[in-house]
């Protein structure tokens, strides 16, 4: 059986009521019970003592057992509910009035009398010589002669008589108006109970309707903005309501961030194959020339096949490796391994490597270093890496005659490194998500994509940016930083960079 959560909290509030409604009717019964033992005992309390005092119950040789029938008999008439016995100093009932086989005890514990002789507080319960575990409340006193105690006198005030009355339901009015009455609160009580669930839990079966409208398989569906429940509330509803909607929220903005890296994905697959379509359909080309027209071929015009051939598969060899490369870094197979270097040598190490590049595109190549930089705490390769790429693309979109410059300068307690060129520089439409996507430019593929992202997954294991700065002069400038070598001290650490400047290469 299913049932929602308002029908099993009514249910276990219903049974909880039941029971408390059935605790309450047992102690309002022995609480009528009690209070009226407590009446009856207190009424009668000295009736043992007035018989003692005023019937002939013990002559010169001790207590007198028949003379209780005669006794009883006349009280019979006054109270036919009370019952007489004349007990000895050790508790044996030495006389009574009982019918023959109507006695079920010989004995009476004695502890009861004695506390209702020395005026313990009522009501006070003792044995019910005429049943084998009943207990009543009585009234007692002792007898003497000659001021010596020879027994007890031991009456029952709720004798079978008033059991008999009692079990015909005469006297059961008051307690059936008290049932009663415990009944209709307890009615009145689910009522109230089964409304307050019903209007506390409405929140709840909100929340969980608007939870089970939620598609895992799409995108997440638009949240309504109530207001916030405060940092301190105590409505647990509220507080989970608050959760839910950071949560969907949460989901939505990751949402966005899977589609558009999807997007990114897409892009970049069709990207790459049309980098890759390009140099392999030439390659394929050369490659077909020289297999059909291998006879007829001069050799100078083999070796230019040839030489076109392998420049081709240069290129898809270095988008290959580019695209290893990238997804290396994205995946997290690359750490970086910090050490210090001079910024100042590695520049010169790459511009040497650009030389013949730069020579045969007409480009100079310039450094503008501050005096006295201390070195660098960064991967020496990775940040090699990033200024290859760096350079590599600038040298490819500056025209000749154009410069390509690097700026080392202080910035905080980092050192800014700077390339800046003199080509077309990026149009503002397609600044946005430069360093995440390849982009193109008037129809064609801007190169260097791979290469931005590959310098951006870089820096960013070494927990720095890198960001395309405005700058007076034409051409794009790309900026970021690195931070200090520390030494013991915690201050920048000093070492001797080569004392060459970089070579000023001509246009």
């Amino acid at each position: 059986m299913r049932l929602t959560l308002t029908q099993r909290l009514s249910l276990v509030f219903a049974v909880l009521l039941l029971v408390c409604s059935g605790t309450s009717a047992w102690m309002q019964v022995r609480s009528n019970r009690m209070h009226e033992l407590e009446v009856v005992q207190g009424l009668s309390r000295d009736l043992a003592e007035s018989i003692a005092r005023d019937a002939q119950l013990t002559d010169a040789n001790g207590l007198m057992p028949d003379a209780v029938r005669k006794l009883f008999s006349q009280l019979m008439v006054v109270n036919p509910s009370v019952e007489v016995y004349l007990l000895e100093p050790d508790g044996r009932i030495a006389g009574h009035a009982a019918p023959e086989g109507r006695l079920r005890r010989d004995r009476i514990d004695l502890a009861p009398v004695r506390r209702m002789i020395d005026g313990a507080p009522l009501p006070i319960l003792a044995d019910d010589p005429r049943s084998t575990d009943g207990r009543k409340v009585f009234s007692a006193a002792p007898l003497r002669v000659h001021g010596r105690d020879v027994g007890f006198i031991y009456v029952v005030l709720l004798g079978e008589a008033h059991d008999l009355v009692a079990a015909q339901g005469s006297t059961n009015a008051v307690l059936t108006t008290a049932l009663w009455s415990i009944a209709m609160v307890a009615l009145l009580c689910l009522a109230a109970g089964l409304v307050a669930f019903t209007l506390i839990t409405r929140p709840l079966r909100r929340l969980t309707d608007t939870v089970r409208h939620f598609d895992m398989t799409g995108a997440p569906p638009p949240m309504p903005a109530p207001a916030p429940a405060p940092a301190d509330s105590r409505d647990e509803i509220a507080v989970l309501g608050a959760a839910y909607r950071q949560m969907v929220a949460r989901i939505g903005e990751q949402w966005q961030v899977l589609s558009r890296q999807d997007q990114e994905r897409r892009e970049l697959i069709a990207n790459v194959s049309h980098d890759l379509r390009t140099p392999l359909s030439s390659l394929h080309g050369y490659l077909e020339t020289l297999l059909l027209k291998d006879a007829t071929l001069q050799p100078a015009e083999r070796r230019r096949y040839l030489g076109i051939a392998l420049d081709q598969s240069r290129k898809v060899g270095a988008l290959a490796q580019s695209l290893f490369e990238l997804a290396r870094l994205e995946y997290g197979f690359v750490q970086p391994e910090a050490e210090p270097f001079a910024m100042a040598d590695l520049v010169q190490d790459v511009f040497q490597k650009f030389e013949l590049a730069a020579q045969e595109r007409q480009v100079a190549l310039q450094a503008n270093i501050a005096p006295q930089l201390p070195p660098v705490h960064a991967d020496l390769g990775l940040v090699e890496r990033v200024l290859t790429n760096l350079l590599d693309n600038a040298l490819r979109h500056t025209p000749p005659g154009g410069t390509v410059t690097v700026v080392l300068a202080r910035q905080g307690d980092a050192l800014a490194v700077q390339v800046q060129d003199t080509g077309p520089g990026i149009a503002p439409e397609l600044r946005e998500g430069l360093f995440e996507r390849p982009f193109t430019m008037g129809g064609s593929r801007r190169g260097g994509g791979l290469g931005l992202r590959i310098a951006h997954r870089i820096l960013a294991l070494h927990g720095s940016q890198i960001a395309l700065v405005e700058s007076p002069a034409p051409g794009a400038a790309f900026r970021f930083t690195l931070p200090w070598a520390a030494g013991p001290t915690g201050r920048p650490l000093h070492i001797e960079e080569r004392d060459v400047a970089p070579p000023a290469l001509p246009r």
